[in-house]
């Protein structure tokens, strides 16, 4: 079993910036993959980023490319999703999720592991 709990959610101005947290216990977090997600109202949940067991490689969905940075610290069992020039459309409950993979997939069904979710509200 993995545990993970999200933090730094909250509101923001449009322009404005985040930083999530993702905090990791039970079992050894650098044999998974991690990803953040997001989910608006009345959307389907959707990929945001992803980074490799090692921080090596990352993936980041277009609409974020440029603006989001993920990263992971393997000592602190804790990764990151640091979030600039946030727009309106980013608002979203964001879930952070484990994979048992070396690279972490962009299809949500691929997750083990998911977080309860925090929620990001960007005023225009």
């Amino acid at each position: 079993q993995v545990q993970l709990v999200e933090s730094g959610g909250g509101l923001v101005q449009a322009g404005g910036s985040l930083r999530l947290s993702c905090a990791a216990s039970g079992r050894t977090f650098s044999s998974y993959a991690m990803g953040w997600f997001r989910q608006a109202p009345g959307k389907e949940r959707e990929f945001v980023a992803s980074i490799s067991r090692s921080g090596g490689r990352t993936y980041y969905a277009d609409s974020v490319k440029g603006r989001f940075t993920i990263s992971r610290d393997n000592v602190k069992n804790t990764v990151y999703l640091q979030m600039n020039t946030l727009k309106p459309e980013d608002t979203a409950v964001y879930y952070c999720a484990a994979d048992y993979a070396i690279v972490g997939s962009l299809n949500s069904h691929e997750y083990d592991y998911w977080g309860q979710g925090t929620q990001v509200t960007v005023s225009s």
